[in-house]
């Protein structure tokens, strides 16, 4: 099965920014809606950000004016830009590719963890 290759975790300090990004195959990326999603221990995972092949955008509220996400079509790669990150930010990232093609849950990453210090 496709997988994508997620990386730019880390530990940041309130205040600070990180960079995520997820890398898919060319073919997977060109017809996909790419999301990022989160889950913090013991809560459900959460829908943070989408971006359709169009370049549309959606953002969960908690996050909208601090997290931009955005797409590289030459690298077939999805970003999200984290700033002014806050400890409730913390929480493991992955990213999710959706087609119909794909089935109903779509292709997803390992995840990476994004640990937010005050």
């Amino acid at each position: 099965q496709v997988q994508l290759v997620e990386s730019g975790g880390g530990l940041v300090q309130a205040g600070g920014s990180l960079r995520l990004s997820c890398a898919a195959s060319g073919s997977i990326f060109r017809i996909a809606i790419m999301g990022w999603y989160r889950q913090a221990p013991g809560a459900q995972r959460e829908l943070v950000a989408t971006i359709t092949t169009g370049g549309s955008t959606n953002y969960v509220d908690s996050v909208k004016g601090r997290f931009t996400v955005s797409r590289d079509n030459a690298k077939n790669t999805v970003y999200l830009q984290m700033n002014s990150l806050k400890p409730e930010d913390t929480a493991v990232y992955y990213c999710n590719a959706k087609n119909p093609l794909f089935g109903a849950r779509g292709y997803w990453g390992q995840g990476t963890q994004v640990t937010v210090s005050s």
